[in-house]
């Protein structure tokens, strides 16, 4: 996976998922759902930004940093996904997925820092 790329693709639809929110389903959704969709955009720009600091790593070390790129991008999928899902109306029981991508998160985090340490 080009981390870059895909952290910079996933950065552009973060923005725009921010503003469709902030200015689209302002009047559409409840408060509650406007938190969650600002939470999973807000996940999703960080987790961007994580991407791409992976691939820039990667680069500069010369060696594929497969793991935390592959683990940050399914940990915004699911974490943000699931969010974003819920506030444009789907069950509630999705939220007891969404910890599983924030457990990706999280591990995509231990992971840079342990290949940050060689």
């Amino acid at each position: 996976m080009n981390a870059l790329l895909v952290g910079a693709l996933l950065g552009a639809a973060g923005v725009a998922a921010g503003a469709f929110g902030a200015h689209g389903l302002k009047e559409r959704l409840t408060p509650e759902a406007l938190g969650w969709w600002d939470t999973a955009s807000r996940y999703q720009l960080l987790h961007a930004l994580a991407l791409v600091l992976t691939g820039l790593f990667a680069r500069q070390r010369g060696e594929a940093l497969a793991l935390p790129a592959l683990l940050f991008l399914a940990g915004t999928i699911v974490f943000s996904g699931t969010l974003y899902a819920m506030a444009l109306g789907a069950p509630r029981w999705l939220g007891a997925v969404t910890p599983l991508g924030g457990a990706a998160l999280i591990g995509g985090w231990i992971a840079l820092a342990l290949a940050a340490r060689t």
